[in-house]
């Protein structure tokens, strides 16, 4: 039965309407991969996966220390404004107990900034394929983020965290310290990944299904530049925020 034009026109309207949805959606993703890209970094570089819980001090034995602890650097507050921190993060050498998930966040960061860079790839290969490629990148990031959240608590047994934190630290018992920012953020970031994951997934599988074939390269093109344009103005945002 074919279509009055009429119907026809408002067929077309509806089109018009889910493609604009479709492509500010895939923007979206595309400013949220960029930072999630960024908060992976603040997460592997903060010494504040773990920090001393408030003690109150009634005398009789020694000054309990305080301070934070990360994958690459203890640090300890002291008299001076700046706590003295002791590792390696210029030389990316971690903590002698946290390698392992120093290197599934090192690797989870890799995968996350190469679907960052993947996101050229819309002005030369299908939108859905590249959409494909960055789900399955940000699905590998997100598992190994999640498998170094489990694996830095069973690390605690180790002489680091005992003398921050006490004697009374064991694998998943932290002593005289709790969890802070950083550990939050990863396991935040787990979550993140695992949403970007499906969204792209989602925008993977239906991006033949928006358009007909003679619009697609079109809209190849402008999906590429509407992305360009929003990670320009992400990127000298945080410039600006760096150099304020």
């Amino acid at each position: 039965m074919a279509m009055t034009p009429h119907t026809a026109e408002v067929a077309r309207l509806y089109q018009t309407e889910f493609i604009r949805s479709a492509r500010a959606v895939g923007v979206l993703w595309a400013v949220c991969t960029l930072c999630f890209a960024i908060i992976e970094v603040v997460i592997l570089i903060q010494p504040s996966w773990v920090g001393t819980r408030e003690v109150h001090y009634h005398g009789g034995g020694p000054v309990p220390k305080t301070g934070t602890l990360g994958l690459f650097e203890v640090c300890v507050e002291s008299d001076w404004p700046v706590p003295e921190c002791r590792g390696s993060l210029s030389t990316l050498t971690p903590l002698p107990a946290f390698q392992s998930p120093a290197v599934l966040v090192c690797m989870s960061l890799t995968m996350v900034w190469s679907s960052v860079g993947c996101l050229s790839l819309f002005r030369f290969c299908n939108a859905a394929t590249v959409y494909k490629i960055c789900a399955w990148l940000q699905l590998t990031a997100g598992f190994c983020l999640a498998l170094a959240c489990v694996l830095f608590p069973d690390s605690w047994d180790c002489a680091d965290m005992r003398d921050l934190c006490g004697d009374g630290v064991t694998s998943f018992s932290s002593g005289n310290c709790s969890v802070h920012w950083a550990f939050v953020l990863a396991l935040l970031g787990v979550l993140d990944a695992a949403i970007l994951a499906t969204l792209a997934f989602v925008l993977g599988n239906r991006q033949d299904a928006l358009l007909p074939e003679d619009t697609k390269d079109g809209e190849k093109s402008t999906i590429y530049y509407n992305t360009h344009n929003a990670l320009c103005n992400i990127f000298c945002y945080y410039t600006a925020i760096l150099s304020g």
